[in-house]
């Protein structure tokens, strides 16, 4: 049955590959130009956020207008738009035009994922959903440390690097618009507001929060700092992969001994872990770059899983009906998290405080370190653990059930009422 599905879902997967490629090559690669254009660090930060805050929008608006004009059509456009908005970075390289270009690039792969994610629940069922999820997610962790090391071989002051990125958009294209899509079917599902999940499960609110502000830190300004301790353009590509590998090694270890024991130690591990990693980083130069490598994907393998651990703590003391909304609200926090992260440490960063980069992220993770264990003196483990297993979750991605659910919660056009009055009143013309 699972080699069937597979058969199923290889045009899905072998796209999303080239996507994980994209999505791993332009962070680093806008980054290293920044810093050959000389933006500086907080024009540079300000830029990184601009993908963040299209990745938000797109998740909580694309959904709405994939449903209206249908999966395919959407991707198409989708593609097209992320593929031309990297294009024009290319021809114009101006802060403004960048940070504007970042933003679409920013909606268009956030509407990319909600259509591959979409496809990808259609095709499971409950007895293979999780592998068909583990796999997925291995391929996009894949394809992440391919596009740092395609990045390693192309040179970011050029134009070649931006063309390879838009040729892959469009080659991803390829083998999703041959085949048969099969439309998501929609779940009723309860809204979680935000202030609601806070009260309820504090500690998931403040690890996504800090955790997604980490992540657009070290994916936004890492590459930046590489280069100011010293590192080559390829040894930059190494540094990135190097954190990515480590994640993915990671993920599915501390994931089943999160399901073993109380979730919230395994967190606090991770955490003081990736705490300890990154003081012993912030003291590393570029003559030590194998030191660099080993440690830099330490840092992966303790902070990439914090992420989805928390996600699954939050799971363990919610309703099974409030998990989608609840899911719905953590993107939206640690979407928050991501645009604020990136300009916050560029700012610090540009008045003088570059040499703490890794410094500030051990702050960040020694205080949900912290955080975490004063929640364990506050509260008893959830009683049923085991009733929200643990799965590999990409930071910001949505599903199936989060696509109707952002659906049904954005708000109706005013041509939209209009067309919903006309259709009540022939109704009832009609009836009458």
């Amino acid at each position: 049955m699972l080699k069937q599905q597979l058969r199923g879902i290889s045009s899905l997967l072998t796209s999303i590959s080239l996507i994980g490629v994209v999505v791993g090559m332009t962070s680093t690669l806008l980054s290293l130009r920044a810093t050959i254009e000389d933006f500086g660090t907080l024009v540079t930060g300000f830029i990184m956020s601009a993908y963040f805050i299209g990745y938000l929008f797109g998740s909580t608006r694309a959904p709405k207008d994939i449903r209206r004009v249908g999966y395919i059509r959407s991707l198409g456009g989708l593609a097209a738009l992320a593929a031309a908005s990297i294009l024009v970075q290319a021809i114009w390289v101006d802060p403004i035009v960048w940070f504007v270009m970042r933003f679409i690039t920013g909606f268009a792969i956030s509407g990319i994922f909600v259509i591959v994610e979409s496809w990808l629940n259609t095709m499971a069922d409950n007895k293979s959903r999780g592998t068909l999820l583990s796999i997925y997610l291995v391929i996009i962790y894949s394809g992440l440390i391919a596009g740092q090391l395609i990045l390693g071989v192309a040179d970011p002051a050029g134009f070649v690097a931006f063309a390879i990125v838009a040729l892959l958009i469009n080659l991803a294209l390829i083998p999703i618009l041959v085949s048969v899509t099969v439309e998501p079917t929609t779940y009723e599902n309860k809204k979680v507001p935000v202030f609601l999940l806070l009260k309820t499960v504090p500690l998931g609110v403040v690890n996504a929060f800090i955790m997604q502000a980490c992540y657009a830190m070290f994916y936004g300004i890492g590459p930046m700092y590489a280069s100011y301790i010293g590192l080559s353009v390829f040894q930059i590509t190494l540094f990135m992969a190097a954190f990515i590998l480590g994640g993915l090694i990671s993920q599915t270890p501390f994931g089943l001994l999160s399901d073993r024991i109380d979730r919230r130690f395994v967190i606090a591990i991770c955490a003081a872990g990736g705490t300890a990693i990154a003081v012993l980083l912030s003291q590393l130069g570029a003559s030590n770059a194998i030191l660099i490598y080993i440690a830099v994907g330490l840092l992966g393998a303790f902070i990439l899983p914090l992420y989805s651990l928390g996600m699954a703590h939050t799971n363990d003391y919610l309703e099974k009906d409030q998990m989608v909304g609840a899911t719905g609200a953590i993107i939206k926090i640690g979407g928050a998290g991501s645009i604020i992260g990136a300009p916050a440490v560029a700012a610090l960063m540009q008045f003088g405080a570059i040499n703490f980069f890794f410094l500030l992220l051990a702050s960040l993770t020694a205080l949900v370190c912290l955080y975490t264990l004063y929640r364990v003196t506050r509260r008893a483990k959830a009683e049923d653990q085991l009733h929200s297993n643990f799965a590999s979750l990409a930071p910001s991605q949505t599903s199936d059930e989060l696509l109707t659910s952002m659906a049904e919660e954005a708000p109706e056009s005013p041509e939209e009422d209009e067309e919903e009055e006309d259709s009540e009143i022939e109704s009832n013309a009609i009836l009458r």
